[in-house]
């Protein structure tokens, strides 16, 4: 039966009323939305539509901050036309990892006059652009550089180095050994080091850490309270640093209160180094603290130097027995301290002793202090060491750190999270083909297992999982690492190449499903990275996660279960129908039959790769690395 033609047009007409127009939405409204949008459509495009808009993308809110990295679209006759339409309003440019662009593009940065911020980290840029563009740039406060072979300060302009007086904040990216342009920022009180430089030339000759020809200036840190220096793998890496240090060591700015180096490997201490310890023991108040393991380890610097009030700490692969004691016994406030990063720390919550084992139980009594100490923590890593919990009621790890409220990223070790009086008597995990039954009868199905498709359906929670505890009483966890304390990724960026992984620790063994399941209660979780679980067989917790968790930007997999026998992967891709805002996805399986050919190629010519590849795509690829307090927050803007 045929409907009336008068109620058809009358539900057209109903439904036309419901019809949003953008247009009648307030200003504010309309300018967050624009702040979504990128720079270049927003002027080039957007602005165009009509009138209103042509004035609200022209609002002080979006153009004095405009960011082209990661805008693969961008091309140089886009950044032309965008600076020179609005070039005048822009109080803020970030054009890092843009190395697509030609150099000439940074000729066009001329039209920004009232730039107070500039970032050109790993754009190509040489010494007599850089002069040309500062020599404008009279307001420049901030700026981040690389300095690449063949700088030469010589050529830096009087005007440039007047702009570079009044830079306070210089993050410098040092391709080959020079002081490049702090000795010219006189008024530095932030500096951010990063050491990319390699042994070897691409001839194959050997480089050397002396600086080049002509730099004889020295940096001036009398105002520094900043300092920050990371360094990638490599001798020349560490002499250079070493000259940075040495100026430090002669003179301690008394403003200094951030000290942060970042060194993979070993990185001996020297004369000058621990007069540069002793004279911030002695004559500076810190409130962030990273140091080499070397140097942790073999001075009593934690408790000589004075804290005023701590946000950040970092002592990554120390081995210090009784490291936490150390800290929280020094008679110091630790409330406000936010960020903490013991990854690596074997025994940092043992007692200080020389008899206990990596896999020994830890002492509950020193994390429970340091949970009452730091009651502040957002960002804790714990990662990468046998963290393992005796049978104490209510003293597990994930109880204690359960009252830690205020998390937003955490990394922790697979094996610390199972339940030890729970797991006590269960047998260790079985491989598929163990499974099977022997001789005649009925036999098994091999294959894909199968698993529930149905969110509702999926695992309950266990009575007795310690770690849907800790997960229920960290809902706004933003970061989430669970990481075997074996692992090691196929592809290193500060380690050396290896040939075998070691396998996953015991108790390991008995986290699977059902506690990756746990992860879906997290539903404001943005990052995730699971390494080494080799109890994963049907993958059903990863659905639950990608049903549940629709903020996830990043997700990270590596070696899940049993080697050889994948067998979760229909659920895994069922999960990324889920992830509808996902962004940055790795993935990493054991293939021990590539090792022959594979090895090969990461031990002998990695730095041949790492050469060619841009750093910040060469920081995406080596992925499988804990990132949690891996740096203080907010360091650069």
């Amino acid at each position: 039966m045929s409907r009336p033609r008068e109620d058809i047009l009358g539900q057209e007409s109903g439904e036309d009323c419901h019809v949003i127009d953008l247009m009648g939405f307030s200003d504010e409204i309309l300018l967050h939305i624009l702040s979504y949008v990128p720079s270049t459509d927003l002027v080039l495009s957007v602005k165009r539509a009509c009138r209103k808009l042509a004035t609200l993308c022209l609002d002080k809110s979006l153009t004095h901050t405009v960011v082209l990295h990661k805008d693969y679209q961008v091309s140089k006759d886009k950044v032309k036309q965008l600076l020179k339409e609005i070039g005048k309003e822009i109080l803020q440019l970030n054009m890092a990892g843009c190395y697509w662009l030609p150099s000439s593009t940074i000729d066009h940065v001329l039209r920004c006059k009232n730039l107070v911020k500039l970032n050109l980290s790993g754009c190509h840029l040489t010494s007599l652009r850089l002069s040309k563009m500062l020599s404008v740039l009279q307001n420049l406060r901030s700026l981040a550089i690389d300095v690449n072979p063949g700088f030469d300060a010589s050529q830096l302009s009087t005007e440039c180095k007047a702009t570079l007086s009044r830079v306070l904040e210089l993050k410098q990216t040092l391709y080959t050994p020079s002081y490049g342009v702090v000795p010219c920022c006189t008024s530095l009180e932030k500096l951010l080091l990063y050491f990319e430089i390699l042994d070897r030339s691409r001839e194959g000759f050997i480089l050397s850490g002396q600086l080049m020809v002509g730099e004889s200036n020295v940096p001036h840190y009398q105002n520094l309270r900043v300092f920050y220096a990371r360094l990638a793998p490599g001798y020349v890496n560490q002499e250079v640093v070493r000259l940075y240090l040495a100026v430090l060591s002669d003179r301690t700015p008394e403003n200094l209160h951030v000290f942060l180096i970042s060194a993979p490997g070993s990185f001996a201490e020297t004369g000058a180094t621990k007069n540069l310890l002793d004279s911030m023991a002695r004559n500076v108040c810190l409130d962030a603290l990273q140091l080499p393991k070397s140097w942790l380890n073999g001075f009593s610097l934690l408790q000589h130097v004075k804290f005023n009030n701590p946000f950040y700490f970092s002592f990554s692969r120390c081995t210090l027995s009784g490291l936490v004691q150390k800290v929280i016994n020094g008679g110091k406030d630790l409330k406000s301290l936010t960020s903490l990063n013991l990854s690596g720390c074997i025994h940092c919550l043992a007692p200080d002793s020389f008899f206990r084992k990596a896999e020994d139980d830890i002492d509950s009594s020193i994390l429970e202090s340091l949970v009452v100490s730091c009651c502040n923590l957002r960002h804790l890593n714990l990662s990468a060491a046998h963290h393992h919990s005796s049978e104490n009621l209510g003293k597990h790890l994930c109880q204690l750190l359960a009252r830690l409220k205020h998390l937003l990223s955490l990394a922790l070790p697979v094996c610390s999270i199972t339940d030890g009086a729970a797991n006590a008597d269960k047998p260790p995990m079985q491989s598929v083909t163990n499974m099977l039954p022997q001789g005649f009868g009925k036999k098994a199905r091999v294959g894909v297992q199968t698993y529930s498709r149905s969110v509702e359906q999926g695992h309950a929670k266990p009575q007795t999982s310690v770690f849907w505890t800790l997960l229920e009483s960290l809902l706004l966890l933003e970061s989430l690492e669970l990481i075997g304390s074996n692992f090691s990724s196929a592809m290193p960026r500060n380690e050396p190449a290896i040939r075998n992984s070691l396998p996953a620790c015991s108790r390991a063994q008995h986290v699977g499903d059902a506690e990756v399941a746990a992860i879906s209660q997290l539903t404001y979780l943005r990052n995730l990275t699971l390494a080494q679980l080799p109890n994963i067989l049907t993958g059903s917790g990863l659905i639950r996660i990608g049903a549940q968790c629709q903020h996830l930007r990043t997700l990270s997999l590596a070696n899940l279960g049993m080697m050889g026998k994948v067998v979760y992967l229909h659920a895994f891709m069922d999960m990324l129908k889920y992830c509808k805002h996902l962004r940055d996805l790795s993935f990493q399986a054991e293939r021990p039959a590539l090792n022959v050919v594979i090895f090969p190629l990461l031990h002998e010519d990695l730095t041949e790769v790492i050469r060619d590849v841009p750093m910040m795509h060469l920081d995406e690829i080596t992925l499988f690395k804990s990132r949690v307090a891996e740096e203080p927050p907010n360091l650069w803007w």
